[in-house]
């Protein structure tokens, strides 16, 4: 926005009070020849009666003598009325004022005026009154200003708007029509254009307007002003740069010859940081005076009043830096320990991206519903986000988590799928039972059998190598997983088992060991009992680590949804079994989304991945269980979170798998 234009003076109020009529004539008829506006009173109770009706004086002069009894009266009305402006007093008197007057000093009494005077001497110490009041006032008004920046810059956390307030208020502050604000950027030694305003061409680059200001830094060189200053921490105020011949400004002389524009004065101001290293630069052009627009030298006392905005702007520079800083560090801790999880098992890889991306796109669908679905609840974007560091964070539990048991793609999986042992058993049994039919048939030669005892040998040994690889096949179908484990199949399982074999130290095994016949005989997917308690709880362990992490009060809920995943609506679900009264809103999202995930992933080894319908199908079921919140499984599906997520994160539709 382009500075503020100061409106032009106005006359004073001066409000006279005085009981004799001559002399209260006498002072009004002198204000007025004087350029003021003058009211006149007679005595207290007018002018407390002037001041209800409105009347707001910039002085009063009284007869002190005539209102001393009332003057701590006047003085408690006066100041209720000030404001931020004080109205001061200027008390006529008949003796020399002495010790007695430090009460009337006290009261708001600026300044006495002995009787008889001469109208001169009135105009002079009204003049010189009102030039202290507008000192004052000057003043105070600079130190509100001040502070109300200061809170201001202390209050944003977003860079770029707080480097276009800073340019903004030093312009403001000095009736500037030009500025730039540089940054020190120490490693490449040169200071770069953050934001160029220009109010003569209407130009406003860089900063909040998102147009780049195309121009090359300026090397850390002390010939131009800029980066001298920035190298000194020196203040340089410039009447008129055509002038001044201690610095390069061949870049302000080509840029107005171009473009007509006359470039005079110049305000170049250090920003300092808490350490006192110079973070920026501040350079303000062609301060303008309020009332003719004309071009002026910059104020001594506007250079002070930058040079204390620059202190403070440099403070606010580092706060929001730090700030920004730390939630990039915290981040970027978040998808470490994500990635963490995720690079534990390429085949859960990715899952915790998509859970994430899948809730945050049916939060945002959630504030697009109409008011009176899901009681009125729209989130906020700090609730968004805690919800999103919740979703990257909601299988941090998995870490203590045995890796063969994420990845446990078979039954007999352990750190490498047991399925091989069995091969080379059933191969080493095949070999033994071959050998026994050898041993066999050299007896039946020896004592003198025929080719029909050799015939049922071999006979014998083909049903049992034929029973060997179909028992096999059947071990090996069993060990890849399913829905459903048929009880005659188990009972097959055992029946193998209980068979035997010598080993090659002359020792009698079973077919199978106990461990392989409670793994082959788990009747749905891949895990045991204990193994899928202990999978289920990364949940509880998600809770106790996050429980840890001193989250701030944006983010104080993370752990309880991140813990809340696989909690269910009718109090099925775990870690802690919570029903449908102690979920919120969040936590279900997540379980819709994460459930919906592990059906369609096609990168789980235990089961394939579920198309698009029967996922959302199964979704469903789960609602009408009363398990999942339905209101979200509803408004997941025709949102179409999915197929948005695919879009956004490149994955694959089914028709391209």
């Amino acid at each position: 926005m382009p500075p503020e234009k100061r409106p032009p003076r106005v006359a004073s109020e001066i409000l006279v009070v005085d009981p004799d009529a001559e002399s209260r004539a006498f002072l009004t008829s002198t204000l007025l020849q004087a350029g003021h506006s003058a009211s006149a009173a007679s005595g207290i109770e007018e002018v407390l009666s002037l001041l209800e009706e409105g009347i707001r004086p910039d002085l009063i002069v009284l007869d002190l003598p005539a209102l001393a009894e009332h003057l701590s009266r006047l003085a408690t009305a006066v100041r209720q009325r000030a404001g931020n402006s004080p109205i001061p007093f200027l008390a006529l008197v008949t003796a020399e004022p002495d010790a007695a007057t430090t009460v009337a000093h006290e009261l708001g009494v600026g300044d006495f005026l002995l009787r008889p005077f001469t109208a001169t001497t009135v105009q002079q110490r009204v003049c010189s009154l009102l030039r202290v009041k507008a000192y004052c006032t000057a003043a105070a008004e600079d130190l509100r200003r001040l502070t109300e920046v200061a809170l201001g810059l202390s209050a944003e956390r977003n860079l770029t708007r707080l480097l276009e307030r800073i340019l903004d208020e030093a312009r403001e502050m000095n009736l500037a029509d030009a500025g730039t604000l540089y940054l020190v950027d120490p490693k490449a030694r040169v200071l770069l254009y953050e934001i160029l305003h220009n109010d003569t061409f209407g130009i406003r680059m860089g900063g909040v307007s998102g147009v780049r200001v195309d121009l090359p830094p300026v090397p850390l060189q002390r010939e131009y002003v800029s980066a001298y200053v920035a190298l000194t921490g020196a203040t340089v105020n410039i009447p008129d740069v055509y002038e001044a011949s201690s610095f390069d400004f061949s870049g302000p002389r080509k840029y107005d010859a171009i473009t007509g524009y006359r470039s005079r004065s110049m305000l170049v101001v250090p920003i300092w940081d808490h350490e006192r290293t110079i973070v920026g630069v501040l350079q303000l052009i062609n301060a303008m005076r309020s009332d003719t627009n004309e071009v002026v030298p910059f104020l001594g006392r506007n250079v002070a009043r930058t040079q204390a905005l620059a202190s403070q702007a440099g403070i606010a520079i580092t706060n929001a830096r730090l700030i920004a800083d730390l939630q990039t560090y915290f981040e970027g801790l978040v998808h470490v320990m994500a990635s963490a999880v995720d690079e534990k098992s390429a085949h859960t890889s990715g899952h915790i991206r998509r859970v994430t991306r899948l809730a945050c796109l049916l939060a945002e669908a959630v504030n697009r519903c109409d008011p009176g679905e899901f009681d009125g609840q729209r989130f906020t974007p700090d609730e968004l986000e805690e919800l999103r560091i919740a979703g990257l964070l909601h299988d941090i539990g998995k870490i203590v988590v045995p890796e063969y048991l994420v990845e446990k793609a078979t039954k007999l999986q352990t750190v490498f799928d047991r399925i091989e042992l069995l091969r080379t058993r059933f191969d080493a049994i095949r070999r033994s039972e071959e050998n026994k039919a050898l041993v066999r048939k050299l007896q039946f030669l020896s004592g003198g059998g025929g080719a029909e005892d050799l015939a049922a040998i071999d006979a014998a040994l083909a049903a049992e190598d034929r029973l060997l690889r179909e028992d096999l096949a059947f071990l090996e179908s069993l060990n890849r997983g399913g829905e459903n484990l048929a009880p005659e199949n188990v009972e097959r399982v055992r029946a193998i088992a209980c068979r035997t074999y010598t080993d090659a130290n002359g020792f009698e095994r079973p077919y199978l060991t106990e461990d392989e016949v409670q793994n082959l005989s788990i009747a749905r997917g891949t895990l045991l009992p204990e193994e899928l308690a202990q999978i289920r709880n990364h949940a509880a362990v998600t809770i106790r680590l996050l429980n840890q992490i001193p989250f701030g009060s944006k983010l104080r809920n993370v752990p309880v949804y991140a813990g809340d995943h696989h909690e269910m609506l009718n109090g099925t679900g775990y870690p802690q079994g919570k029903t449908a009264a102690q979920l919120p809103l969040q936590s279900r999202i997540l379980a819709v989304t994460d459930i919906f995930d592990a059906l369609t992933a096609s990168d789980r080894p235990y089961r394939r991945a579920d198309r698009y319908e029967d996922a959302c199908a199964v979704l469903r079921e789960e609602a009408a269980r009363g398990r999942l919140d339905s209101r979200l499984v509803d408004l997941f599906i025709r949102s179409g979170c999915y197929r948005r997520m695919q879009h956004e994160l490149g994955i694959p539709a089914e028709s391209d798998v």
